[in-house]
């Protein structure tokens, strides 16, 4: 499981480290997706065989399942991790996720996320804000 939240920087190749504690798990090869709330999504090769026979099915489902399967599915690249731990980011998904230098690596239980710092700084800010509305929401 992935968990934690980690500031790193874009070498000018566009690759990023993966911290370590993410990369036994992660394993050499790994997928990254654009995901929701215009983050991408990097998922171990075996965690995302899983997700992506989910999305897979949806395919020929309403528009709104349609789309999100297109967005996981035609968005992924697959990647090897180097040997210092590196990720190479396509140009492609780090624009769509506005990230410049600097990005927020975060563990979220089955894959990790990768933010543009200003717009994870807002973003939990926010959660933190609302969190005992949502909490309250989600219970009833």
């Amino acid at each position: 499981m992935f968990l934690g939240e980690y500031l790193h920087t874009f070498d000018p190749k566009n690759r990023v480290s993966i911290p370590s504690k993410f990369r036994k798990e992660l394993g050499r090869v790994v997928v990254v997706t654009r995901g929701l709330d215009h983050c991408l999504y990097i998922y171990s090769r075996k965690e995302w065989e899983k997700q992506a026979k989910v999305y897979a099915t949806e395919v020929n489902g309403s528009a709104a399942r349609r789309g999100l399967a297109r967005l996981f599915l035609a968005g992924s690249f697959e990647a090897e991790v180097d040997q210092s731990g590196r990720v190479l980011i396509p140009e492609n998904l780090k624009s769509f996720a506005s990230i410049g230098e600097k990005a927020v690596i975060a563990g979220v239980a089955d894959r990790v996320e990768v933010w543009e710092e200003a717009a994870w700084k807002k973003y939990t800010e926010a959660i933190e804000r609302d969190a005992e509305a949502f909490a309250e929401k989600i219970g009833e």
